[in-house]
Parts: structure tokens; sequence; C-alpha cells
């Protein structure tokens, strides 16, 4: 099924947690704290496809988050997570649910950050300040951001049909093809004179 119009929602990931831990010597002695910072969470990047032509992948495909950072350990941080990539036709448009234009996609490999992953949190290690020397928390990370989006795919169309009202050309194309254009008896220019002659 030809789909070209769809809503998505989308989240970056959020942001690993840090580390709250202490180094120690061989003797046990202390040396201070020594927790590691959470990673980033990933972006989520829409890229144009050539190979797509519809929106079809995103019918049943509704919810789309990134991964969340790696957390912070002892005497390390948390890895970044890899960003989440979402391919779309050329000619597809990004709307938030406000109608705010957010992106338009119209070049091969063309690639647009919609949603930014959180921060990592930090851990122990990078708390030292000089009033708090040996911090016993370490900070939660942040969550991603998230919304919903709609993806609109412009088309450009190889042939046209020009004709008068009520000559059957949506009724000609639903029957050519699996499109489902609005068919209705329209006035025509004739009709509509004749009825304003006639008020008048």
């Amino acid at each position: 099924m030809f789909i070209d119009e769809t809503r998505v929602y989308i989240k970056g990931g959020d942001g690993g947690k840090g580390c709250q831990s202490f180094a120690r010597t061989t003797n046990k002695a202390f040396r201070g704290p020594d927790g590691g910072s959470g990673g980033t969470g990933g972006n989520v990047h829409f890229k144009v496809d050539p190979g797509l032509n519809s929106l079809t992948y995103y019918r049943n495909r509704r919810h789309h988050k990134a991964d969340a950072g790696n957390p912070g350990k002892k005497r390390a941080d948390g890895k970044n997570s890899k960003d989440l990539v979402l391919r779309v036709p050329i000619g597809s448009c990004v709307y938030s649910d406000e109608g705010e234009l957010l992106a338009d996609l119209n070049a091969t490999g063309q690639t647009v950050m919609i949603a930014k992953g959180g921060r990592g949190g930090r851990g122990n290690r990078d708390l030292v300040t000089r009033n708090n020397p040996v911090p016993r928390y370490a900070e939660k990370g942040e969550p991603g951001e998230e919304l919903w989006v709609r993806i609109e795919l412009k088309l450009s169309a190889d042939a046209g049909i020009i004709g008068f009202p009520n000559a059957g050309k949506s009724t000609l194309i639903s029957k050519l093809s699996n499109a489902r254009p609005k068919i209705a008896n329209y006035p025509d220019r004739k009709s509509t004179r004749l009825n304003s002659s006639h008020q008048i």
C-alpha cells in the first residue's frame, strides 16, 4: 500500500547516570572520588534514502527511540550511544504537531537532526570543588527530547489530466490506479452563472 503521510513519535536517548565511587590504595587508604560520568544518549536523525518512494515502513512502526547512554563506572566514563537514523524518501517534509516545518528533505543523502539525546550525568569525580572535595553523590542523566511529528511526502507527477468540472477526471484516476481522489458532483461555471443571474 502506498502511503504519503504518517504521524510518528520520536525520542532522543536518555543520558546515562553518573557513578559514585571512591578510590583506595592497596592498603585501603582513601584516595578520593573516582566515579565516571554517564554517556550521552543518541540523537534521532531523518535521512533521505533515494531507494525509497513511500512511507510504508512507518505504517506499523509509530514509535522510534534512540538508545540511552551507558552509565558511568568506577574510574571510567560511560560510552555515548549511537544515533538513530530514520530513512525517508526524497521530498519528505517533517512537521511538528503545531504545524511548524522542522525539515524539508529534498536532496539525496540530506540528514537533519530532529530529537537530541540527553546529556550524561556527571560522576562524583567530575563534581569535586574547592568547597566539596569529596562529593558523595552523582548526577542522573538528562532525558532526551521527545515529540510527535507528521511526515508528508511531496509527489511530482509525470503527467496531468486537464478538463472541465464533472468531466470524469477523478473517476478515471480512481479506476486506473490505487489512488482515492475525492469524487463529487461539483457545479460547473455555466450552472454557477445561471444561479447567480436568477438571484439578481
